[in-house]
């Protein structure tokens, strides 16, 4: 009991430090990013991975450790709704990674490399699209939680 207890707080923290992260990465990448701003948000990239991570480590041990048990999982239309949101999170957070990865790169070998308004913007869009995407978690979470 107490397991699925700490596994359930880490779960939701976790999700919300994602999301939290994700706000953070829309704030600061701007048109007028600087090169101190490109490295700032190749690290909070960096940790945007490790906790997605860390959430699929930790929602697949709420699967098999926890209190309601694997089936309850695996047959809930909700349970896949909402991994399925998460997949479609997580592929969309590619393209961002790629180019946030690429920007760094050209300006460590370039030194007055910065993105164009035109890349910003499409790396925005994406990041856009994650966070509208993400809001379907919890709602799926929601579902599930109530059987549906």
């Amino acid at each position: 009991m107490l397991t699925d207890l700490l596994l359930a707080i880490a779960h939701h923290l976790l999700i919300f430090i994602l999301f939290a992260i994700l706000a953070v990465e829309l704030v600061w990448l701007k048109r007028d990013i600087t090169r101190d701003g490109l490295r700032r948000l190749a690290k909070v990239d960096m940790a945007y991975g490790i906790v997605a991570g860390l959430i699929v480590i930790i929602g697949v041990s709420r699967v098999f450790f926890g209190l309601k048990g694997y089936e309850y999982y695996v047959e809930s239309h909700s349970f896949w709704a909402k991994m399925v949101a998460f997949l479609i999170v997580g592929l969309l957070s590619i393209k961002p990674t790629l180019a946030i990865l690429a920007w760094n790169r050209r300006a460590a070998r370039e030194p007055g490399f910065l993105p164009s308004a035109a890349e910003i913007s499409g790396v925005r869009r994406y990041l856009h699209i994650e966070a509208t995407i993400f809001l379907l978690i919890p709602i799926f979470a929601a579902a599930m939680a109530r059987g549906y």
